[in-house]
């Protein structure tokens, strides 16, 4: 863990919580470092979820391309488990088999574990909300590239109009509606008791 990443993160999430923030229920991180430290220390009630989809492909970096299909299926088992003790037996039979060729994918799991399993507890409605940070690194993607064939801009006010240009008509991507919300929302309050919003 970086000490100086740790650092910069809680001071952000400080800002945060100064400026109103007072809880947060999940928090889905990608791999940066000291940011699930930071926000432990600043939410201590936050559950800290590390990104599925990063997991998967940092344990595919080093896999050849005649494995990859199987060895993605073969993962998948450890995070589509109906618990975490079914995540555990998929993990265990995962090493079994890739093991001895690719000992660093199971070594890498277990030592995050306690990060990659807490999205388990939660029914499938919530697990398909909170298990990766791929619709905010979308909209980052996007927004990164509109800036970057602008070259420079003549002021502050320019910069803020375009991200506001940009998101607004990235909004229509976010149209698609998450199924059930309503039973989510009733889920996440037996879930988090005393911490939802009231209606």
């Amino acid at each position: 863990m970086s000490a100086e990443g740790a650092l910069l993160w809680t001071k952000i999430l400080t800002e945060l919580k100064n400026r109103g923030m007072e809880d947060t229920l999940i928090v889905c991180c990608d791999g940066l470092k000291g940011f699930p430290q930071a926000i432990e220390s600043v939410f201590p009630k936050a559950t800290v979820q590390t990104c599925i989809v990063h997991m998967v492909r940092h344990s595919l970096r080093h896999v050849g391309w005649q494995h990859r299909k199987q060895l993605v299926k073969d993962l998948r088992a450890i995070y589509s488990a109906v618990n975490r003790e079914g995540a555990e037996v998929a993990l265990v039979a995962f090493e079994e088999k890739w093991g001895h060729e690719y000992p660093q994918i199971g070594k890498s799991w277990r030592t995050n574990w306690e990060r990659i399993v807490p999205f388990l507890e939660f029914p499938l409605e919530v697990r398909k909300l909170v298990y990766t940070t791929n619709a905010i690194e979308s909209l980052n993607s996007r927004v990164r590239k509109l800036v970057q064939y602008r070259g420079h801009f003549p002021s502050d006010d320019a910069v803020l109009k375009l991200l506001y240009m940009a998101i607004s008509r990235f909004h229509t991507l976010w149209q698609k509606r998450v199924g059930s919300w309503l039973m989510t929302l009733k889920q996440l309050t037996a879930f988090f008791p005393g911490r939802m919003p009231e209606e």
